[in-house]
């Protein structure tokens, strides 16, 4: 009988220890923290504040998810000068296409499909170390 509750009482143990390695047991990962790596000004030369900016992994994000129709942004680097990657997130069907003009011009279609954020992140070349400002435009999707 001492066994037998011995054996219940392990058992129980082990049961209420598994349940902290569970999926549902696991917290959301924090949301990322804004930081301010790049001067972004609107087609006006007033700080565009609706832009927030932030690190994923190495790679600057520029979140333009509150871009829609048409509209234009200036990116100019802070005192640390230019991050290495830059990535600029939309969201599907907001804008159509995006154009970035720095050191080269470059032209990205945005996709209809989804209801997520997309990252798309700019090619080496498209900026560089030296560049003073890089302009961000964008349109809404066209119909077919």
């Amino acid at each position: 009988m001492a066994q037998s509750r011995f054996v219940l009482s392990a058992l129980c143990l082990l049961t209420l220890t598994a349940c902290g390695h569970m999926p549902w047991s696991k917290k959301p990962a924090p949301p990322p923290q804004p930081v301010q790596e790049l001067t972004i000004t609107g087609a006006d030369g007033a700080p565009a504040t609706a832009f927030p900016q932030y690190w994923k992994r190495n790679t600057l994000v520029v979140d333009l998810q509150s871009a829609s129709g048409n509209g234009s942004v200036t990116l100019k680097p802070g005192p640390a000068k230019w991050p290495v990657r830059i990535a600029l997130r939309v969201r599907p069907g907001s804008v159509g296409l995006l154009e970035v003009q720095a050191d080269q011009r470059m032209i990205l279609p945005v996709t209809r499909e989804g209801d997520k954020p997309v990252d798309l992140e700019l090619v080496p070349g498209v900026y560089s170390p030296k560049s003073p400002q890089m302009v961000v435009r964008w349109e809404p999707a066209r119909t077919p």
